[in-house]
């Protein structure tokens, strides 16, 4: 495209500001509904595989029926021996992972996570910020999460106390979490031992089993093993797909969140779709007094399509900055606010905002081409 086209093109787009500055807000507007509505979508995923994410294990063994990390089976003792037999295992641990109800020092309840870390080796734990992870082995210790959910429980210091099903419990340490969790529960830490010895359990306790593997090759070699016994092995990032479709599919959080993110595309498309071909139609006269005095089809289409560029770029960057702007205006004010900005719904939006000037431009490039110069000086 020559300079003195593409002059044209952006004299023409701007020359009445009224229409330029509705053209770019309705394409911004678009970018902020979809940005905003596959990033809460991304966000809520995201947090609903907190529990996996946040012990950082290679594999996990559960019980075959599992769907979710929700729906827990524990696993029989026996099974902690017979992974660990398995060649290509490196290590395995048991890990608990259940709820409770707290009775805080102002006699409130408050329902909590509970997760219990194998009494050897820890695996799994949090990152400590006041305190020792150590410190957990004391008497009566646990460890809380300090996170959205942490006021909860009265934003307890070192030292604080409670009660959960007749124990006493004792803050030792205080830490913070890779995910925060989805459900609004504040999450303590203890060992495997006092867990399930504090906490109602059936016949079996371990919830999964947690293993390192001696190379990535043994994956397969380690999931064909533990069928064999009669349960499933899953990678970290299996199980996580896992979660992500069942709330996606089977609950209906998921199936309303995809609802809202599918109107989303649509109202969005919409908007700025019907923006940018209003504002073919109403140029259509000076594409036909560019054609009068000589330009060609090809450059007309030129025209169009630079235009359509240079709305929809602006249209997408600022409908970035004030999406940005507004999930982290959001999170100052409210820390459990799930929405997630990541590559993947930044990339997918600017796929959509190009697929929408790309067919309306395409439909106003037929009208202008079909245009004929004679028509600019009817009547």
């Amino acid at each position: 495209m020559n300079v003195g086209i593409a002059r044209i093109a952006i004299k023409l787009l701007i020359s009445d500001k009224a229409k330029f500055f509705t053209l770019v807000l309705g394409v911004t507007f678009a970018v902020f509904l979809i940005l905003q509505m596959t990033s809460l979508f991304i966000g809520i995923l995201t947090r609903s595989t907190s529990n996996v994410l946040n012990v950082g294990a290679q594999v996990w063994i559960m019980d075959p029926t599992v769907e979710s990390d929700r729906t827990i089976v524990p696993l029989p003792d026996y099974l902690l021996n017979a992974v660990r037999s398995i060649p290509g295992v490196l290590y395995a641990f048991p890990i608990y992972q259940g709820s409770g109800l707290v009775k805080l020092p102002n006699g409130a309840y408050q329902g909590v996570n509970i997760v219990g870390l194998d009494d050897t080796s820890l695996f799994g734990r949090p990152i400590i910020l006041e305190g020792n992870i150590y410190d957990i082995y004391s008497e009566d210790a646990f460890i809380v999460v300090k996170d959205a959910e942490y006021k909860k429980l009265g934003s307890p210091k070192i030292g604080a106390t409670f009660e959960i099903n007749d124990h006493r419990g004792v803050i030792v340490g205080i830490a913070r979490s890779v995910i925060p969790g989805l459900f609004g529960n504040p999450t303590l830490y203890t060992t495997y031992t006092r867990a399930i010895q504090y906490l109602p359990t059936t016949r079996f306790t371990i919830s999964y089993i947690l293993v390192t593997l001696k190379e990535p090759s043994f994956l397969e070699q380690v999931k064909r093993e533990v069928s064999k016994i009669g349960y499933r092995a899953m990678s970290e990032s299996e199980f996580v797909e896992m979660i992500k479709k069942y709330y996606m599919f089977k609950t209906g959080m998921g199936m309303n969140i995809l609802m809202m993110t599918l109107v989303s595309f649509v109202v969005g498309t919409s908007i700025a779709g019907q923006t940018f071909y209003a504002f073919v139609l109403e140029n259509l006269e000076k594409f036909g007094a560019l054609k009068a005095i000589g330009a060609t089809n090809g450059d007309l289409v030129k025209t169009i399509i630079l235009q359509s560029s240079f709305v929809s770029f602006l249209g997408f960057g600022f409908g970035n900055l004030i999406c940005s702007s507004y999930i982290a205006f959001a999170k100052m004010r409210i820390p459990n606010y799930a929405a997630i900005i990541t590559y993947k719904n930044i990339f997918l939006t600017l796929l959509v905002v190009v697929l929408i000037t790309t067919l309306s431009s395409y439909i106003g490039i037929r009208r202008v081409i079909r245009i004929e110069p004679f028509e600019v000086f009817r009547g």
